[in-house]
């Protein structure tokens, strides 16, 4: 699975860069139109246009990726649409990685012809990544219709998908299935309830106890009580600190999931294959979203193809590439207004109301800080 949701607790400690034998040269410049370098086009209009763009990516043939699973948010049909729709070579490096891993390509690889070109990471590292220079500005064609709250207003990264902390269930294994973080603690569920790892290294995890905590009276600014709730699951031995997987579900080791909705969701069709019953449900009582950031290296080898990269994932293809996978595009509230979204498949994503409240970054960071002092001794491992 892919870990790039996993964040150090105490910081943004990067892992050591990564040991990889130099393959090339130093970053491309590869021309657009009107002699316009790809590396500085801050837009397509300013690579000379989108046709100029496509000629100066197909020239450079290449797009170096990193950290995607072909089955986390549909990457995989999105990886295969863009090499076919263009004739560019995708190399998709270390797909199982983390967005440490990712920074730390980046930099360990500056240079290099097998550098990552763009990055898909989690939220914390595009704030790191921007303070420390590595991306390059860039706003594509629809950039003007995303929220104001999911991109930077510079363009040095962009929101591209989805979605919030819900609940997952096999209800060939558990009846009823609970339908709220608050209905968690119930003596029916004993050993079942599980997260995506340890909330003190998966951001996952760290977002779904802090969903727990909106549900049991907490807030943006309050994650205590989501602790004190899971302590409480813990004691009761409903909370069971394993990483929940395909396989322990399968198994029906952990057949209650608290992970990201499409996430979740991707579990159904393995599962229900296999006799399983897997239903996912945003709780009413605790709705926190959660969404991944693309960015393109400013010292990406293949700037042109980066930059295309960008436009696809952000066009109505590509945003709607990323809903069949179960997440939520960045774009969905326009496509909507617009008629180009998925409406089939807008419509099989878990029910949630209202609009969604993003923490900033200052209450990610104070909350994590409360985790980390408080998880285990409170929890445990």
């Amino acid at each position: 699975m892919k870990d790039h949701h996993a964040i150090p607790l105490g910081g943004l400690v990067l892992v050591a860069a990564i040991s990889l034998t130099a393959c090339g040269s130093s970053a491309a410049s590869t021309e657009g139109g009107g002699g316009t370098s790809a590396a500085t086009a801050s837009s397509a209009s300013a690579a000379g246009g989108m046709d100029a763009l496509v000629a100066a990516a197909k020239k450079e043939g290449k797009l170096n990726v990193i950290a995607l699973p072909r089955n986390w948010a549909n990457y995989g049909e999105l990886m295969d649409g863009f090499q076919k729709k263009y004739g560019i070579t995708i190399t998709d490096d270390n797909p199982d990685g983390s967005s440490a891993d990712e920074i730390a390509a980046m930099k360990s690889l500056k240079g290099q012809s097998r550098a990552p070109d763009v990055v898909d990471v989690g939220q914390a590292f595009a704030v790191s990544g921007t303070k420390e220079g590595l991306f390059a500005p860039y706003k594509v064609a629809t950039f003007d219709q995303i929220p104001a709250s999911l991109k930077s207003a510079g363009g040095e990264w962009v929101n591209d998908y989805g979605g919030y902390v819900s609940i997952g269930c096999d209800a060939a294994k558990v009846s009823p299935c609970p339908t709220s973080f608050a209905a968690l603690d119930n003596p029916a569920y004993k050993g079942k309830v599980a997260l995506n790892g340890d909330p003190l290294k998966a951001n996952a995890a760290f977002q779904a106890v802090w969903a727990v905590a909106l549900a049991k009276g907490g807030s943006l600014d309050n994650i205590a009580p989501g602790i004190d709730f899971f302590g409480a699951l813990a004691k009761s031995g409903v909370y069971k600190p394993v990483q929940a997987s395909a396989a322990t579900i399968e198994s029906g080791e952990t057949p209650i999931v608290l992970d990201w909705d499409y996430l979740n969701a991707a579990k159904a069709s393995g599962l229900n294959a296999k006799g399983g019953s897997w239903k996912v449900v945003v709780p009413a009582d605790g709705h926190l979203p959660g969404y991944y950031v693309q960015a393109i290296s400013k010292t990406a080898p293949h700037p042109a193809a980066a930059r295309l990269w960008q436009e696809y994932l952000y066009s109505v293809e590509g945003q709607n590439g990323f809903l069949k996978g179960g997440a939520r595009p960045a774009n969905e509230q326009a496509m909507t207004a617009a008629g180009t979204i998925d409406a089939t498949l807008a419509a099989a994503l878990p029910k949630v109301t209202g609009d969604p409240v993003f923490p900033t970054d200052a209450q990610g960071a104070a909350a994590k800080a409360v985790l980390t002092q408080k998880w285990p001794a409170t929890v445990g491992g």
